[in-house]
């Protein structure tokens, strides 16, 4: 395996436990990437300030693609951000609106906001979006700018949402089932991989060089960029077409065990 410089990996169901925790020989793990000169980079559909929950000490150190990839941080500084446009954004709203058992979430860049009622998914969706909002109306909301739509139902996105939301990629936007229960809307030149690749050419490093992580539809972009590309175990049947290799599933850390895997090869070469 060539010098890997740069290690990309999806959030949930990912690198994280189906419990949505960090397994703490994590923080071990990445002082030896750091050793060895190789960025970590976690790409999440999650609220940027979500993803900074897990890596507040080294958050200064990486670069991080949150919302899908529609904004964009290195080390601390803006990469970009994506705007939507707001008259198409209420228009979703009021569709989604519709649709029995949904709810929405509006990712801004400074908070995320809902208008839902239901106690159950407000607590639910705290765990993706650090910095929150409840509104009376999502379509009167001033002064920020909205980056994805992200729309929630219970009994799962790809049956009960998708094909009501479709239509709108007339608007030049894209419609992503980003997880069993999520649906993500964003500008459609906005992925993981349009992400990762703006972050490739700033840092001019190769396909080769990097090692990518996922386990969903919204991973494809990026696992596509990747020669070393891996699919969890436990990822959607067309994600694992789509890599070049599978690592065991989120459960049994199979971001760190194959990491740790590369580190003792490199150490190996190295001695």
């Amino acid at each position: 395996m060539q010098n890997i410089k740069l290690i990309v990996t999806d959030m949930d169901g990912t690198l994280l436990r189906s419990d949505h925790t960090l397994n703490p020989e994590f923080h071990k793990i990445y002082q030896q990437l750091k050793e060895n000169n190789i960025i970590f980079v976690p790409a999440s559909g999650r609220q940027f300030y979500s993803i900074v929950n897990y890596f507040e000490d080294i958050k200064d150190e990486l670069a991080i693609i949150a919302e899908n990839g529609t904004f964009v941080t290195y080390k601390g500084n803006e990469v970009f951000v994506d705007e939507l446009d707001f008259s198409v954004v209420k228009e979703i709203i009021e569709e989604v609106r519709k649709i029995d058992g949904a709810n929405i979430v509006l990712a801004g860049k400074n908070a995320a906001y809902v208008e839902s009622k239901d106690n159950t998914f407000i607590e639910y969706y705290k765990n993706y979006y650090a910095k929150n909002e409840w509104v009376d109306d999502l379509t009167k909301i001033e002064n920020e700018q909205f980056i994805k739509i992200a729309i929630n139902h219970p009994k799962g996105t790809e049956e009960h949402v998708y094909k009501n939301v479709l239509a709108f990629e007339k608007y030049g936007l894209k419609v992503v089932v980003s997880g069993e229960v999520w649906l993500d809307i964003m500008n459609k030149k906005s992925n993981k991989g349009v992400a990762l690749e703006t972050l490739m050419k700033k840092l001019n490093i190769s396909s080769e060089e990097i090692m990518v992580f996922g386990d969903f539809m919204n991973d494809l972009e990026m696992l596509n960029l990747a020669k070393y590309s891996f699919a969890m175990q436990n990822a959607h049947p067309i994600v694992k077409n789509a890599a070049n290799f599978l690592a065991p599933s989120n459960d049994d850390d199979g971001v760190l065990q194959t990491i740790k895997n590369y580190l003792q090869q490199l150490e190996t070469v190295n001695t």
